[in-house]
């Protein structure tokens, strides 16, 4: 069986209504916003933020959004997901360590420093995200951990 090729393509005009179709599973939506708030933050931030849908060979499965805090500064992982009929084959995993290699080109600003927030709810993605380097930073609100790491 040969393996399914996963990549990060840029979200663009072309490709962008695939993803406001992705949808969450039941029970997920308190994780993650929808995609097409997610694509609005980003066109909003669009000088320091970059968009990707996340592929399976050629049908988009997710999406994830990389932007960059020049006030920090840091980059910081938004909103990543999986569409609920696509969880589970580790699209996720390895769309995330591709994330990773995209921060290290330091395409927006020189820093080291990625951090993300995850629900206290969800230790799925929370240990995703440990298994790769992200330890918490002490800061939490009423539903969220941030997780940090420095990538070189």
């Amino acid at each position: 069986m040969e393996a399914t090729l996963v990549e990060l393509r840029p979200i663009t005009e072309d490709n962008f209504v695939d993803a406001f179709n992705l949808k969450l599973a039941p029970g997920q939506e308190e994780f993650v916003s929808h995609p097409v708030r997610s694509l609005a933050q980003a066109y909003v931030y669009r000088n320091q933020c970059q968009p990707f849908g996340i592929y399976a060979d050629d049908k988009m499965v997710g999406y994830v959004l990389v932007i960059y805090d020049y006030d920090i500064p840091e980059y910081d992982i938004w909103h990543m997901m999986i569409d609920e009929s696509e969880q589970g084959h580790g699209y996720g995993g390895t769309a995330f360590d591709q994330v990773i290699a995209y921060i290290a080109t330091k395409p927006f600003g020189g820093s080291d420093r990625v951090a993300l927030t995850v629900n206290k709810n969800n230790p799925i993605a929370r240990g995703l995200y440990e298994r790769r380097g992200f330890a918490a930073t002490g800061w939490e609100d009423d539903d969220e951990v941030e997780l940090a790491m420095t990538v070189k």
